[in-house]
């Protein structure tokens, strides 16, 4: 990539075609949509939306397989698309039916750093650095574990959004057909921080002990806390920033102590010391009548600063839309690739392809390959290449949940 190029969003009409025509996966794309084919009008049935140049949105769009997605995505170039479920009639013909209904759909969550603007001191609203993304990697930990050890889904893609978030599919049949209600329930599981602005304190842990799955979590928590919080975030370097955390503890002697304390400290680090060893004292000291301050005080303090925001909107309706992997990201240019969670703290958003990047490095590959390698496909002449690779990866995994299925359909067919 040269030297100057750096994306501006007045390139996006220009670079879209291109990265159409010749770096977009449409074979596996519609090897996840098809889901083995299984039922033949899974993917015909499910909606797309595309968002095309200048805000024109477009609902209901639906496609019978590859070559007919392709078609329209390179004639149409939408800036955006978006992913919904698999009705029970083409998306298309949706006004000629009275009970168009969904049927199935990905178990869906995303999560935006914007949700974290009231933890989060380096950066606010669109923008975002090394330090917050931190949230997002400790997120994907936690999600990424809840939902495999708590539920026993295998098939979990995590994609970045593009700009300042994650989402992740949840692709296991089970997951697929949970109803509106079952959604709701895992989503009000996995939703531990809860309140809107208003509220100080979001989160409370009652009885005697915690959940294994809160556990976990602070655990996950704990091995990213002083970095994140107390060095990164500086949770508790000056005296309007060690108020807010103050201000969960319930009992007010307790909370005027802790205030003194603070003072004495020389950084966030000293100061949490000192917090967590005077509120481990203050439990002990008091029985649970005398006290509105919980044992686990500490963790509901970490859990706070830390634990993942789901907008649970989104996991709960399920004819919710959701932006789909490979989409490019106006404002940054950067394609929503998908990502490893086992190597979450790897990942680095700014390291993400943009659209011009991938387009000047399929043009200086083009120029510079010998004879042999031209016929390589295009998207391995890029910075394409691992996120496809991970994208197949979890494609010929989710294979094994069709495959007997498919074999099943046609022992059902045989006749002896």
């Amino acid at each position: 990539m040269s030297a100057n190029s750096k994306y501006t969003p007045d390139m996006l009409v220009d670079l879209l075609p291109q990265y159409y025509k010749r770096l977009f996966p449409f074979p596996q794309y519609a090897r996840w949509l098809q889901y083995g084919n299984v039922d033949k009008n899974y993917m015909a049935n499910r909606e797309l939306s595309f968002t095309l140049e200048d805000d024109i949105y477009i609902r209901y769009q639906s496609f019978s397989n590859q070559e007919e997605l392709e078609a329209e995505m390179i004639k149409r170039c939408p800036h955006k698309i978006d992913l919904g479920a698999v009705y029970n009639a083409r998306p298309t013909e949706h006004k000629k039916l009275t009970n168009f209904t969904p049927q199935e759909r990905e178990l869906v969550f995303d999560i935006d750093l914007t949700d974290y603007d009231d933890v989060r001191t380096c950066c606010s609203g669109a923008k975002i650095c090394a330090k917050c993304w931190r949230y997002m990697t400790v997120a994907v930990k936690i999600l990424d574990a809840a939902l495999r050890d708590d539920f026993g889904f295998q098939h979990i893609l995590w994609v970045y959004s593009g700009r300042r978030g994650v989402h992740c599919w949840v692709c296991d049949p089970e997951a697929r057909k949970l109803t509106g209600a079952a959604r709701g329930a895992v989503a009000e599981y996995l939703q531990v921080v809860s309140g809107g602005e208003h509220k100080t304190k979001k989160v409370v842990l009652r009885g005697p002990t915690v959940h294994p799955s809160i556990h976990r979590a602070n655990e996950i928590i704990k091995a990213d806390f002083e970095q994140l919080c107390l060095v990164d975030q500086d949770i508790l370097g000056s005296k309007d920033a060690w108020n807010k955390v103050l201000a969960l503890i319930p009992d007010d002697d307790l909370r005027a102590e802790c205030g003194k304390l603070m003072e004495s400290g020389k950084d966030s680090i000293d100061r949490w010391n000192k917090l967590r060893i005077r509120c481990i004292q203050y439990t002990r000291e008091k029985s649970y009548r005398q006290r509105k301050t919980s044992e686990f005080i500490m963790m509901e303090i970490m859990l706070q600063f830390a634990y993942p925001r789901l907008d649970i909107a989104v996991s709960k309706g399920m004819n919710h839309l959701l932006k789909a992997p490979f989409c490019i990201h106006p404002k940054t240019g950067r394609v929503c690739v998908p990502f490893n969670p086992a190597k979450a703290d790897k990942f680095n958003p700014e390291e993400v392809p943009t659209v011009l990047q991938l387009v000047e490095e399929i043009d200086a590959f083009t120029k510079e390959a010998s004879d042999e390698l031209k016929n390589v496909k295009a998207y391995k002449k890029t910075s394409m290449k691992d996120p496809v690779g991970i994208f197949e990866e979890f494609l010929s995994n989710l294979a094994s949940t069709w495959k007997g299925k498919l074999i099943e359909k046609s022992d059902n067919k045989m006749e002896f």
